[in-house]
């Protein structure tokens, strides 16, 4: 186990070396000029100015020496100064990692939990009215973008059903702290996590049945069922261990889907995450916070990948490698 590890760990240094200066080459060869941007937001500036803000940001410099200069800095932990926040890059980050994570992490779970229970359910009767209803709810998962779904949500619960918060992480003025603040954090998550998870519970419901069905045609069930197990124990304790491991494979493989799904719904709902901060560095030219969200992300997507391996070797321990 030790030396799988240290294994996936060199593999996740190379590739985020890689992801990083894939990163940086693109984002410097798109159109766009920081210095001009800060230009149009300040009315204007001095020819002097410019020549000062393109020396400070170091854009005066060779590319490559650019690229140089950034992966030192990034092996020192320095993700650089924000170009229109000025504020480092890490502290920008880490003030709204909190937000996303809790979004996207329960996103994840939602559609994890109820795409997987519909599918079961659905593949125990595969032609009956209960799995045609989950085949339906999985096209209409597949069709509807994330920001259409969560404009419909918007307009459904401010105006006909005003239940749920549709705007914000909190409500102004409450006191975050205690149950009231867990309770109102938890209201106003409602709608943006169902908005990013409603794809993915279509998408994993359908994949589940399909396995679980696969998985109730198998040899070790017959014999199981011969046994005299009851239907409960063939299900949950034989077919789904063997189901779910396509699903959990799937999930692993879309979180950084996820993660750029939450940009939209951050968006739609003025979730004050990374996907906000990152929109407004792509319209302001903010190169370094840009790079740094995206290096973050990255990471996130590494580390759920090696978790992903990790929960696959637990549920199927015939995986050695």
């Amino acid at each position: 186990m030790v030396n799988y590890l240290l294994k996936r760990l060199a593999y996740a240094a190379v590739l985020l070396l890689a992801v990083l200066t894939l990163n940086f080459l693109l984002i410097h060869f798109s159109p766009g000029d920081p210095v001009q941007t800060i230009a149009g937001a300040m009315g204007g500036m001095t020819d002097e100015l410019r020549e000062q803000l393109t020396r400070q940001f170091g854009l005066d410099k060779p590319l490559i020496v650019q690229l140089g200069i950034y992966l030192g800095n990034v092996l020192q932990g320095d993700l650089g100064q924000s170009y229109y926040f000025n504020a480092s890059v890490v502290s920008l980050i880490w003030e709204r990692v909190p937000a996303t994570l809790l979004l996207v992490v329960v996103s994840v779970l939602l559609a994890f939990l109820i795409g997987t229970f519909l599918g079961v359910l659905a593949a125990r009767r595969p032609n009956g009215f209960f799995s045609q209803a989950v085949t339906l709810l999985s096209i209409v998962g597949y069709s509807a973008p994330v920001f259409w779904t969560g404009i419909v949500l918007i307009i459904l619960f401010a105006s006909v059903l005003p239940i749920f918060p549709v705007s914000d992480m909190r409500t102004p003025g409450l006191d975050d702290g205690g149950w009231v603040g867990i309770l109102d954090v938890a209201q106003h998550l409602v709608l943006p996590a169902f908005t990013l998870a409603f794809v993915y519970i279509a998408q994993y419901s359908r994949l589940a049945r399909a396995s679980m069905m696969e998985a109730l045609s198998a040899d070790y069930i017959r014999t199981a069922r011969a046994k005299g197990l009851s239907e409960a124990v063939v299900l949950y304790k034989h077919a789904l261990r063997n189901a779910v491991l396509p699903v959990v494979t799937m999930l692993g493989m879309q979180f950084g889907n996820v993660l750029a799904g939450a940009i939209l719904v951050e968006t739609v709902f003025n979730w004050p995450g990374l996907g906000r901060l990152s929109f407004d560095s792509v319209l302001r030219r903010d190169y370094p916070t840009l790079l740094g969200i995206l290096f973050f992300a990255s990471m996130m997507v590494v580390v759920m990948n090696q978790l992903t391996d990790l929960a696959y070797r637990i549920i199927d321990p015939r995986i050695k490698s």
